[in-house]
């Protein structure tokens, strides 16, 4: 059965489809469908449904969406839903005229933004926290059926940044995951196989919850 994925990032459509294999996941572009929705929620929920319902209204077929970021604990959430066009301390929502930095850079403007928040936290002469680099990944996931019937999970990840970008490591995954090391561990996201990020990740953990709803809802062709 075909399941449209409310998407057009071919890293986390590779990552969905180990966590669906029983479905086939179609991102909009694989079938020239032009989807571009405005994600202007004020939470990783709000704009996961966004998502999924605008996908919903083109297609009229079910829907995954989500939407995901990371989130600093010293920087009080940063960047959190606007961590595909972080901009570092000045443009922490994005630049105004929407130019986005490349991922090298918005991960050196997230380390560079805690470091002087803890700087700023020491000058006080306040106590720094245990972990003073906690930081959490954030996943919002929708299986959209209709508008009166959908289903959502959150799910994080937790972890904490490098102390510095000639740290980071790994070839894996995507996004900030070079310079975020998993919590209880010594590796980086990106140093994780595809497997073991799926079984411990933020969207993989939102994805098994509704995997089981969708199993039970749609069985997939075949069964």
């Amino acid at each position: 059965m075909k399941i449209y994925f409310a998407s057009g990032n071919l890293h986390k459509k590779q990552e969905m489809q180990a966590l669906f294999p029983e479905f086939d996941l179609v991102i909009p572009s694989e079938e020239g469908i032009h989807f571009d929705p405005e994600e202007n929620g004020s939470s990783f929920l709000e704009n996961s449904l966004i998502k999924a319902q605008a996908l919903w209204n083109m297609v009229h077929h079910p829907v995954l969406a989500d939407d995901s970021g990371i989130c600093v604990d010293i920087l009080k959430g940063i960047p959190g839903i606007y961590s595909a066009r972080y901009g570092g301390k000045d443009f922490p929502k994005g630049r105004p005229d929407g130019t986005k930095p490349t991922q090298e850079e918005q991960n050196q403007f997230l380390i560079q933004e805690t470091d002087c928040a803890l700087q700023e936290l020491a000058s006080q002469g306040k106590a720094l926290p245990e972990n003073p680099r906690s930081c959490r990944y954030v996943c919002a996931m929708v299986l959209y059926l209709g508008p009166d019937r959908f289903y959502s999970a959150q799910e994080t990840m937790e972890g904490s940044l490098i102390q510095s970008l000639d740290l980071s490591r790994g070839t894996g995954g995507f996004g900030y995951d070079p310079i975020v090391i998993l919590a209880g561990t010594d590796k980086t996201i990106a140093q994780l196989s595809a497997q073991e990020k799926n079984g411990l990740s933020h969207r993989g953990k939102a994805a098994r919850g509704l995997h089981q709803i969708l199993m039970s809802l749609v069985p997939p062709a075949n069964n």
